[in-house]
């Protein structure tokens, strides 16, 4: 049976995945999910991509050495990362919200609105909490805030970012893919090169979600890892194709 790693996306923790661990868990599937470097139970740490895959490696590790890894945003990223250099940790990859090349000149835009957030009074931690109350459900906002907020880490997450080469990347990885977009996420724009760059890949739209796909619609997220982990089993093996 294949386990599922979960990895978070910036500034939240593991504790976002607890719909889907709860879920999965109720299916008789084993889950982990890991901090990154720098947040969580790693806030303090610095975050480099590196030490990101690494987090990821480790995890797969202790699920017993291969497993299907499910990231959302950049989370999304490094999980594609992680494909590329461990192939035979990953028997599928599910990147979530995540189909936009980090390019220069949207790093460097982000970076200007982060150091400008970075410098009010509470660094952003009253900003950060209004924006998760008003596009989240009430159990939503709890999960995602209870491994805490790691409002310090944008720098180095970002300065990471412009190394990053998704498409390249996805290129080297063997196993089966799932874009897992929300209709309504700005991070879909080039959902369609990163398709092309999957040798086995699918690209999945949830109609009503928004960039934090599985906290928006929990519910058809987990529809699609249930579906993926089906697909994964013996008696479903993955078959290669493009499809949405």
């Amino acid at each position: 049976m294949t386990p599922v790693l979960f990895v978070h996306g910036l500034r939240t923790s593991r504790t976002m995945w607890r719909f889907q661990e709860e879920a999965l868990t109720r299916f008789g599937r084993p889950t982990l999910a890991v901090d990154l470097p720098g947040h969580g139970q790693l806030r303090g740490e610095r975050f480099d991509l590196d030490g990101a895959v690494r987090a990821v490696a480790d995890g797969v590790d202790r699920l017993g050495g291969r497993a299907l890894v499910v990231g959302l945003s950049l989370g999304g990223y490094v999980g594609i990362a992680h494909a590329a250099r461990h192939p035979a940790q990953v028997a599928g990859l599910v990147a979530a919200s995540c189909c936009t090349r980090p390019l220069r000149l949207l790093v460097d835009g982000w970076s200007v609105l982060a150091r400008g957030i970075a410098r009010l009074p509470d660094h952003g931690a009253g900003l950060n909490q209004r924006s998760v109350d008003a596009v989240l459900s009430a159990q939503a906002a709890t999960d995602v805030a209870a491994g805490g907020f790691a409002l310090d880490v944008m720098d180095d997450v970002l300065s990471a970012m412009r190394a990053a080469d998704p498409v390249g990347d996805l290129r080297r990885v063997t196993a089966p893919v799932w874009l897992v977009n929300g209709r309504y996420d700005h991070f879909r724009g080039e959902e369609r090169r990163f398709l092309s760059a999957c040798a086995d890949g699918r690209l999945v739209i949830l109609p009503r979600a928004t960039h934090l796909a599985s906290l928006s619609a929990p519910m058809a997220f987990t529809r699609v890892l249930l579906d993926v982990v089906a697909e994964l089993s013996p008696s479903g093996a993955a078959t290669p194709g493009r499809h949405r």
